[in-house]
């Protein structure tokens, strides 16, 4: 009988002591096996050279390690952005995007396999929401990132949880994703070098102010007025600005740590001086910055990024106020790296043939 072996990718320290002792292996085993996974990407039993060969074949013939398959990656010649399409196990695709800075290399993961959110300038939703990933999957992006950087002998410093996907919606799968990011004895990134976005569902941000992690928050706000947002998001109808601005004040007060508002800049929709006034009487008082994004531009959407003199209007109206504000740069823009675009294209490429 041929025996169906499990993936212990994504599994908790804890967790993998369990099945090795269900195995009749030894249990400090667990903390070898991780570090050769997580610190030295290992994607085999074979190559834990540290372990008797019996060892390494009776691990596996009851388990295994999965990994990611790359479909395809794209490279920006302006900035050496880094855009990878990643196959899962059941054939679903997502989008993992390096980010070179002078400060170090920051990597994009994707929550899930597309989105529900449905915002109206994100080609991540388009063809809606089809599961969410899963805590390995979610680090697989990162180590098959960091493997790339190897070559260069350079590493993953940093972790943004904006890729597709509501982070929030897939909880315990980002917590546990976030802990195996943290552990110390594998890629030992500091929370502080983790960013988590959310569209605005606020009864995960109420349980991850509980959390008591130094993390970032970032929430998309793009808008400064709950009849625009709707328009923009439709979370806004479950989760107007008042409620979503509560919870956050609620995270604030609970974490004492200050809250970064994403606002997309869409040509003639939300960039006009009346909205960076009116958004800088929503924020007045609260520990925030805002990261003004120029949008990128998805065909299927029709949207525009305004032009540099009015990204600039709209950041001095905010400066003056007192507003910390900043003007994201774009990265990867001769490539298909807004969230969904290359995953998106692919699709219907196959869908065409």
């Amino acid at each position: 009988m041929r025996v169906r072996k499990k993936n212990i990718k994504g599994l908790t320290e804890a967790e993998l002591r369990e099945v090795l002792a269900s195995l009749g292996v030894e249990k400090y085993r667990a903390r070898q096996i991780m570090e050769w996974i997580y610190a030295r990407g290992a994607g085999d039993f074979y190559a834990m050279t540290n372990l008797a060969k019996p060892l390494r074949e009776k691990l596996s013939e009851h388990l295994y390690i999965a990994q990611l398959r790359e479909v395809t990656r794209q490279i920006s010649h302006k900035d050496g952005t880094v855009k990878f399409l990643f196959a899962l196990e059941d054939g679903q695709t997502v989008e993992t995007v390096l980010l070179r800075h002078d400060y170090g290399h920051s990597v994009c993961v994707s929550t899930q396999v597309g989105c529900a959110m449905g915002c109206s300038f994100c080609a991540s939703g388009l063809g809606g929401l089809v599961r969410n990933l899963t805590a390995g999957e979610i680090i697989d992006q990162v180590l098959a990132v960091q493997n790339y950087l190897k070559q260069e002998d350079q590493r993953v410093s940093s972790v943004v949880i904006m890729g597709s996907g509501e982070p929030l919606t897939n909880y315990d799968n980002v917590l546990r994703f976030m802990a195996l990011l943290h552990w110390p004895y594998g890629l030992n990134i500091g929370y502080r070098n983790m960013t988590v976005s959310t569209a605005g569902v606020v009864p995960g941000i109420d349980r991850l102010s509980m959390e008591n992690l130094p993390i970032t928050l970032s929430i998309s706000l793009h808008a400064p007025h709950d009849q625009l947002r709707s328009a923009l998001m439709p979370v806004n109808h479950t989760y107007p600005i008042a409620v979503l601005l509560a919870a956050c004040d609620r995270y604030t007060a609970r974490t004492n740590r200050r809250i970064t508002y994403e606002y997309s800049l869409i040509a003639g929709v939300n960039d006009r001086a009346e909205h960076a006034r009116q958004l800088a009487n929503l924020l007045a008082g609260r520990l925030c910055h805002v990261n003004l994004i120029p949008v990128n531009a998805v065909m299927e959407r029709g949207y525009e990024p305004p032009a540099a003199e009015r990204v600039g209007k709209f950041q001095d109206i905010l400066k003056r106020r007192g507003i910390e504000t900043t003007v994201r740069k774009e990265m990867g823009g001769d490539i298909d790296a807004a969230c969904g675009q290359l995953r998106r294209r692919i699709l219907s490429a196959e869908a065409s043939h």
